[in-house]
């Protein structure tokens, strides 16, 4: 009977489901181990900072383009201050394209001469599936009250060619510019574009 019982309230009982990430809402919480100094860090515990997420796959053309033209690493180092976090998450899955070890990730921190605060290497797709992460680069931005307030594409040129860096109104720098400065974003909101996340 009691088994019975358990299952009927099984059947009833709704499955639990994240919200989707909205801007100017409190942005999704998570727990994760940084890769680069082992230690756990929580998004909660940095409300007072300023925090930039970014989706990257080293193997995808579209972060090459801004990694390669160091686009991403001078927008890590320009913006860095006692502020802001700048996280990188990497959610390809083991056997997927970006996939990487700690050590792996840590050799390509080195190599690339990238400056993230913390790098996440999210395997399960927990995080990525939290933000309803697409594409890689794929980008939010949350103020020091730990609300979303820009999310998505790092620029407003898709394509994938390195030339296209140049001359683009980059999105990331305007938000944390304007966060900075206590004004409004102008622009909160756009279709991020690059490869597909590669979740298992």
């Amino acid at each position: 009977m009691k088994l019975f019982v358990a299952l009927a309230l099984l059947l009833v009982t709704p499955l639990v489901t994240h919200a989707a990430p909205v801007v100017k809402e409190t942005a999704p919480d998570f727990t994760a181990v940084d890769s680069i100094s082992g230690e756990e860090i929580t998004l909660s515990d940095m409300k007072g900072k300023i925090i930039v997420l970014e989706w990257t796959n080293h193997g995808c053309p579209f972060v090459r383009k801004h990694y390669d033209t160091q686009n991403m690493q001078n927008l890590q180092k320009e913006l860095a201050g006692d502020d802001l976090v700048w996280i990188s998450i990497v959610s390809s899955a083991e056997g997927n394209q970006g996939y990487l070890t700690a050590e792996e990730s840590n050799a390509l921190l080195k190599e690339e001469d990238s400056a993230p605060t913390y790098k996440l290497l999210d395997p399960s797709g927990e995080i990525g599936h939290l933000y309803e992460a697409k594409t890689t680069p794929h980008m939010f931005v949350i103020d020091a009250e730990g609300k979303l307030q820009y999310a998505g594409a790092i620029d407003d040129d898709a394509s994938p060619r390195e030339s296209a860096v140049e001359g683009a109104t980059n999105y990331i720098r305007e938000a944390v510019n304007a966060l900075r400065a206590g004004e409004e974003i102008e622009v909160s909101s756009t279709q991020p574009y690059g490869c597909s996340v590669k979740y298992k």
